[in-house]
This record gives C-alpha cells, structure tokens and sequence, in this order.
C-alpha cells in the first residue's frame, strides 16, 4: 500500500492514514499538515536557537528557522578572546563561506591555517576538521554559512 501512495497509484483513506501516523508514532495532523514555507519568515532574535559553550566563550546563532530541511544554514558565531571552537568533518561537498566582521581569527582547515582580518572571508571545503581561533584582544564575530551537498532534516 505505502508502495502504490509513493507512486500516486492509490489516494490513502483516513483510516489507513492513521495507521500510517501510528506505526510512525507521530500524529495524523502531522501528515496531513503542510510543510511548505512562506514566501518570507521573519526570525527574531529571540526566536533564533542559540548554541553556547558552557563556559559561555563561544555562542552559535542560528540565522535561519532551526527546523525543517535545508540545504543551508547561516550562523553569527561570537567567539570571546582566547576562544576555540573545534568541528569535526563534515560530509562530503559541504563547503563553508564565512566572513570575520570584527576581531581577529586564525581558521584551521585540515592541516592549512589562515589569519583573518575585519572584512576578509574564507570559503573552503568543510568534509576535513576545522576550527575557529580567535587571536585578537578582544571578542571575535563571524558569520557563517554551511552549503550541503544535499539536504539537511533539523526536525
């Protein structure tokens, strides 16, 4: 049956959409809600899901609805004097375009580093380690976008 609704050969009852919620433990309006966007979101930042260290040197700000599938995502990373945030590889095709807005960062990736200055941005391959170094005196802010090769499902 789920064979025949995935290829439009068969319009599900509400019966059989149940079960279909059921054996998926989600609700029945959770499939039938829609899940397009709008044509504009406005995201404030209060609403916006914010990521800090414990220590509270590092804060990732989600510059996008933190739900949902993207192919994209776009933080403001604020990264306190000293500070060092480490990320694993990432897929592969991910890529990373970032630009330091203020402060001073030294940007690892892989084996290579590169000092950055206000107003210079790096774009590089993000499927190696890398890290975020802040090297000034004072805080350092970042904005960042992560590009997937495919989609990305934050729930």
């Amino acid at each position: 049956m789920l064979w025949q609704i995935e290829q439009g050969q068969s319009a599900p009852t509400i019966k059989v959409l149940a079960r279909i919620a059921d054996a998926l433990n989600v609700s029945l309006s959770a499939l039938l809600e829609s899940h397009e966007r709008p044509g504009a979101y406005v995201l404030r930042r209060c609403q916006a899901k914010v990521l800090r260290e414990t220590d509270g040197r590092i804060e990732s700000r989600a510059l996008f609805p933190f739900v949902g599938v993207h192919g994209v995502e776009f933080y403001e990373l604020r990264l306190q004097r000293g500070a060092v945030e480490s990320s694993e590889a990432h897929a592969p095709g991910t890529r990373e375009n970032l630009i330091l807005i203020e402060g001073a960062a030294d940007i690892g990736v892989g084996e290579t580093r590169y000092a950055l200055e206000p107003g210079d941005a790096l774009y590089f391959n993000a499927d190696l380690p890398h890290e975020y170094r802040n090297t000034g005196n004072g805080p350092a802010l970042i904005y960042l976008v992560v590009s997937h090769a495919g989609n990305v499902d934050l729930g």
